[in-house]
């Protein structure tokens, strides 16, 4: 029943999923992070540049985004990110391209983290002579990322099945392969069974265990 997919790399096609999903939740969470920071900043111009971006990237399609970083970055600028063939290139872009859409989504889950973190404790920390990178790194955001684990595991799914959108510009991920395989093999409801439970064990261990972390390292209030 399964001689079809004699031929067809389905382990590579996942192994670069899983390569997009992890390079583009680190640099998520570093931009993300910025941007949250930005958002609570006193400093207007930033503050300013960070609802500006969220507002912005959260309302544009992940196609268009994903798209633009071939046609605009690539083909018209030049932007090959360091890399010299191209499907190392489209694959740094679509990197860039889920990073960028992805930040504006973790910067938000980061923010209502920051919510949930006492007034009095910034106060308190201002008062002893600290300044806002200092109270932002030391008193704020460890006790924001506590809060926002469950947040942040919804992300990172979300991200794991927004990188079906980088088979749009070339990059050889598993939706790239699935459509290739329908469109030569008359198989197409396992096909689809096969790459939805290649799915599914991707994502359900990340909720799993990023749900049983929340509830460790939940904050008592």
């Amino acid at each position: 029943m399964f001689d079809f997919l004699e031929g067809y790399d389905l382990l590579g096609a996942f192994w670069v999923t899983v390569q997009l999903t992890v390079y583009s939740a680190i640099g998520s969470l570093i931009w993300g992070t910025l941007l949250a920071a930005m958002r609570v900043s006193p400093v207007p111009l930033m503050r300013a540049f960070g609802t500006g971006y969220i507002n912005i990237v959260r309302n544009i399609p992940l196609t268009v985004i994903i798209v633009f970083t071939s046609l605009g970055l690539f083909q018209t600028l030049g932007v090959t990110l360091g890399a010299d063939n191209f499907e190392t290139i489209n694959f740094r872009l679509a990197v860039l391209g889920l990073t960028g859409y992805t930040s504006a989504f973790v910067c938000e889950a980061l923010r209502s983290g920051i919510n949930t973190v006492p007034v009095g404790q910034m106060e308190a920390a201002r008062a002893v002579g600290l300044n806002f990178i200092q109270v932002l790194r030391l008193i704020i955001l460890p006790q924001a990322f506590r809060s926002v684990v469950g947040p942040l595991a919804s992300v990172l799914i979300a991200l794991t099945k927004n990188t079906t959108v980088a088979a749009a510009i070339g990059v050889a991920e598993a939706a790239s392969l699935m459509r290739t395989m329908i469109e030569n093999e008359a198989q197409l409801f396992l096909i689809s069974a096969i790459f939805a439970f290649g799915f599914i064990c991707l994502t359900l261990p990340t909720g799993l265990i990023l749900g049983w972390v929340s509830k460790k390292v939940a904050v008592k209030r």
